[in-house]
């Protein structure tokens, strides 16, 4: 019987655990939530402002999303239990096909969780061929990676978004050797977007597949054209459509956990490597569907999609904007130089990370904490993550808050 924690298996291990421990104590992680009204959350007895939530486009608290549930649980159920393998609801083909006209893509294929088609894709599309990741690809590729290459594939990494390392490892791979070069679309911590141009053009040169995890911009960017109105551009279709790319040798993955707020991913793919998919990946012909709500939610998040998603994105443009402005005029360092809804702050002092904490949580502020060793030492800090639910108050008091921190805490530009 274990009744004592487990040894940590390394120095960066216990790091972690005594960090995360002091960032428990000070009340920014791990926390129960004990009510939701808007974008305010209720942890015991104080309210927050919830800048941690990644539902950029609102769609958890849209009425026509949330009375969809009702009819299709009626219909369905609230959980068709079979395995995909098996038999589908009707719900998966008509996300599939209107997901597939979306995207633009050759065809998509449903699975639970992104973690999931990690985990099983990477290794089914990589065989015991080669495998190049962005060396700060989100954790759930790197897991797909390593298991890949349990299964006897070569791993290597090259540096971040760094396109001419990429290209010297491309170079060093044997001629007719099965590649797959795996990174981020927009990244989850600094708001940013490779030169997918440039990465798609390497890996077509050196007919590698480039795979795509877009989980943070689907949604909320897509294709450009003279009728948007925010640089996110237009149907929040994703990355490749933002940079005007096909799907020639690029597979993307996303995921309606973000931007449409519910549980449920999606690899965009041509359509013999979808039926390939299906009798080689795991989560589709074991792991049973996603509850009916949550496909529900979908559909009705795609009808949204259509017709108001682009005001949801200008809003959300405006409100990022502002922040961003904001730590601009308070000589206040981001990474960010997108734009995109994700503002990450370094500190000048990483060890005053559970302090921080404490000073935002007394001015009623909530946000993702970011310590060692999930990011470098020299960008422990904190990310907000802007919704389009938030109220223009809600934004003024956060950038009160920053204003109180000031660059004493925060590190400069």
């Amino acid at each position: 019987m274990l009744s004592t924690a487990p040894a940590v298996a390394s120095p960066a291990a216990d790091a972690a655990y005594r960090s995360i421990s002091a960032l428990t104590r000070a009340g920014l992680w791990d926390q129960v939530i004990d009510e939701v009204d808007g974008r305010r959350i209720r942890i015991g007895e104080r309210w927050f402002v919830d800048y941690a939530s990644c539902n950029y486009l609102g769609l958890d608290l849209d009425p026509e999303i949330l009375d969809s549930i009702d009819v299709q649980v009626r219909r369905w159920g609230t959980h068709p239990s079979w395995s995909r393998m098996l038999g589908s609801p009707r719900l998966y083909p008509m996300i599939e096909e209107r997901l597939t006209e979306l995207l633009g893509a050759p065809d998509t294929l449903l699975l639970p969780t992104i973690s999931q088609i990690h985990l099983s894709v990477i290794p089914a599309l990589a065989g015991k061929g080669h495998i190049l990741m962005d060396s700060r690809a989100h954790r759930t590729i790197y897991d797909g990676c390593v298991h890949a290459r349990g299964l006897g594939a070569t791993l290597r990494r090259f540096r971040t978004e760094d396109a001419e390392h990429l290209a010297e490892l491309l170079r060093e791979v044997p001629p007719g050797t099965p590649t797959l070069v795996c990174m981020d679309g927009v990244n989850s911590m600094t708001g940013n977007a490779p030169d997918l141009t440039r990465f798609a053009s390497l890996c077509r040169e050196h007919n590698a597949t480039l795979y795509v995890d877009d989980a943070h911009g689907f949604g909320v960017i897509g294709e450009r054209g003279p009728a948007e109105t925010s640089p996110y551009g237009l149907r929040g279709n994703a990355i490749v459509r933002h940079y005007g790319l096909d799907y020639d040798n690029v597979v993307l993955v996303g995921g309606f956990s973000k931007a449409y707020s519910s549980l449920l991913a999606f690899i965009a793919c041509p359509a013999p490597v979808k039926e390939y998919l299906k009798i080689a990946a795991a989560p589709y012909l074991y792991s049973g569907p996603v509850p009916t709500a949550a496909l529900a939610t979908v559909l009705a998040g795609l009808e949204v999609n259509e017709r108001r998603g682009d005001a949801l994105r200008t809003e959300l443009h405006r409100k990022t904007a502002r922040v961003l402005d904001h730590l601009e005029r308070l000589d206040v360092r981001t990474p960010n130089a997108s734009g995109f809804p994700l503002v990450q702050i370094p500190l000048v002092n990483g060890d005053d990370l559970p302090a921080v904490a404490n000073a935002l949580l007394d001015r009623g502020i909530y946000v993702t904490l970011a310590p060692y060793p999930g990011v470098p030492k020299d960008e422990v800090g904190f990310r907000i993550q802007m919704t389009a639910a938030h109220t223009d108050e809600q934004v003024d008091k956060l950038l009160e808050t920053l204003t109180a921190l000031g660059t004493a805490v925060l590190r400069r530009r």
